[in-house]
């Protein structure tokens, strides 16, 4: 039944499934607007097609991790569980018939089926938020298939998103997916590292393999440093490399991470075990507009 009061009079006629999916790209935007002020920032220097598939793709990404990390009071993990559950049904399905009536969702599959985004890199990611409601500490193996499906899917289905629509999209994927790879587990072990302390005591999670977080030193800070320097590198040898239209968000959002990487190498073991530590908003802005000028270049 139509409802034409629940429209903007002064709105240009548009077809249902346009206004539809044009609520549901917006309710992404607002995920993310909300959530995530150094993504949003770095997310406005896309074009416009791409920022909104990349839009669409984090807010499914920040739904699933709020289910696993923000619990209703009371909440079970057995509650958790079948909400993650629901939610990666939900993503098969739509990705399937492309609609669904979860509108984050919809944006979702919307970018999923237009870009080749499939289940191959959706599972895993959501083997990971899984992972969240019932392991607190992790050993090589485990740190390894967590990072992979919580971090570096993600970028490569950003990767994805950068190069719909171009004629070798394909081989540029095979060239540059290890430094998307490498870009998105050098962000999410920044994140394990500066939320240390909440990870710890809200969370009773320890991300770190061998990490007693009580026990936390220079020499722990240092080595996990060293190794998220390590992905941040290689990452940024690929960067010249994406296509113009994404390259400088690209170089803004590890920018951005390379300097919160070297505040935290600044800064005290107890420090980071009882602080998370941030970049503020006018050193934001400095870094993005100088990463601007490189990532044109």
């Amino acid at each position: 039944m139509s409802a034409p009061w629940t429209h903007d009079r002064d709105q240009q006629p548009t077809t249902g499934y346009e206004l539809y999916d044009e609520v549901a790209e917006k309710s992404a935007a607002l995920v993310i607007r909300r959530y995530s002020t150094s993504f949003g920032m770095a997310s406005r220097l896309l074009n416009g097609p791409v920022r909104t598939r990349v839009r669409n793709i984090y807010a499914l990404v920040r739904v699933a991790d709020e289910i696993v990390d923000a619990p209703r009071p009371l909440g079970e993990p057995a509650d958790q569980l079948r909400l993650i559950d629901a939610l990666q049904a939900e993503v098969h399905e739509s990705l399937r018939t492309g609609h669904s009536a979860n509108l984050v969702v919809h944006a979702f599959a919307r970018t999923a089926r237009s870009c080749g985004i499939g289940t191959d890199l959706v599972d895993p990611f959501f083997a990971s938020m899984r992972t969240d409601l019932f392991r607190v500490e992790h050993d090589e193996a485990s740190f390894a298939a967590y990072v992979y499906g919580s971090a570096e899917v993600v970028g490569l289905m950003c990767l994805r998103a950068f190069l719909t629509g171009r004629p070798e999209a394909d081989r540029e994927y095979a060239a540059l997916a290890p430094g998307a790879r490498r870009l998105g587990a050098a962000f999410q072990k920044v994140n394990f590292l500066r939320d240390l302390a909440a990870d710890r005591d809200q969370l009773g999670r320890s991300y770190f393999p061998g990490l007693d977080p009580d026990r936390f030193d220079e020499a722990a800070r240092d080595r996990f440093l060293d190794d998220i320097d390590a992905d941040l590198g290689a990452a940024a040898a690929v960067i010249p490399a994406l296509p113009v239209g994404s390259r400088r968000a690209v170089a803004a959002a590890h920018a951005l991470f390379a300097e919160l990487s070297h505040r935290l190498r600044a800064a005290s073991p107890e420090r980071i075990r009882t602080e998370r530590i941030r970049v503020p908003g006018p050193v934001k802005a400095r870094i993005v507009a100088r990463a601007v000028m490189v990532g044109a270049g």
